[in-house]
């Protein structure tokens, strides 16, 4: 499939994946939503895919849903929203449940649905001149995209609340010191610093990568010897790929790893 409001590169096993709406602020629309949906379930489907880079175009990374396209749909805006959440959620679902580590390259002002994604994935770099707010309630609407499921256990109920509810900005320092990302750099760094880590990563041990995703996943669910059971059953699992028996050679020889993600 051939894209028009995103870009998809793969090479060296990470996927760059970009919203490239940058004259709308990479606002997320019908379009897009579709188009993100195809390409996070081709980087899912594909054995070549051992890390996840999403990033935005130009100074936004994105501003969330397109409200221009929701103005020009007001009387049928209801089913409109039920199609844009179905690929959004379909996206964020197929991103959280991947072996693939999926990063975050926060490039500036990300707001309502593109707070979600970022909220969804595995690790958050900012720039410096990133932030963030939830911006749904200043439109009437409320929050989608897996906000209310991550957010919580991101940064702790309370503080969603009033993200939530006042739509306080943050700011890439803030965003850090709350738990919703990882680390701020320069902004001329993102990418570079990003990509190197997307690299590191993918160079890994793929399915335990998605094993600990998985218990990571499903841990507030569960009790603690239903937790306990699932990771024994984990690391049981594990220890039958070629990269738990590659992981102990090389440990015990003294040596790095070469990891194929099998």
């Amino acid at each position: 499939m051939s894209y028009e409001t995103i870009t998809l590169s793969i090479e060296d096993a990470v996927a760059r994946l970009t919203l490239n709406r940058p004259d709308a602020a990479n606002g997320m629309n019908l379009a897009l939503m579709r188009e993100l949906a195809d390409a996070v379930h081709t980087c899912g489907a594909s054995p070549d895919v051992r890390a996840i880079l999403v990033t935005g175009s130009g100074r936004f990374f994105s501003a969330g849903g397109d409200l221009q396209s929701f103005a020009s749909e007001l009387d049928n805006l209801p089913r409109l929203l039920n199609e844009l959440t179905l690929y959004l959620h379909a996206a964020i679902s197929r991103l959280a449940r991947m072996n693939a580590p999926v990063i975050a390259a926060v490039n500036g002002p990300c707001a309502g649905a593109g707070m979600s994604l970022a909220c969804a994935c595995d690790y958050v770099m900012v720039a410096e001149s990133a932030s963030f707010t939830m911006a749904y309630t200043a439109a009437g609407l409320s929050p989608d995209g897996s906000s209310t499921w991550f957010l919580p256990r991101r940064i702790g109920e309370l503080r969603t609340r009033e993200l939530m509810l006042t739509n306080r900005k943050l700011s890439a320092a803030e965003a850090v010191d709350w738990g919703l990302a990882n680390r701020v750099v320069p902004d001329a760094d993102l990418l570079q610093e990003a990509g190197q880590l997307a690299g590191r990563l993918a160079q890994g041990p793929t399915l335990s990568f998605g094993r600990v995703k998985t218990l990571l996943n499903d841990t507030f669910s569960n009790g603690m010897e239903t937790q306990m059971e699932l990771e024994a059953r984990a690391i049981a699992s594990a220890a039958t790929t070629a990269d738990a028996q590659e992981g102990i050679r090389a440990f015990l020889a003294k040596e790095k790893p070469d990891f194929s993600g099998a």
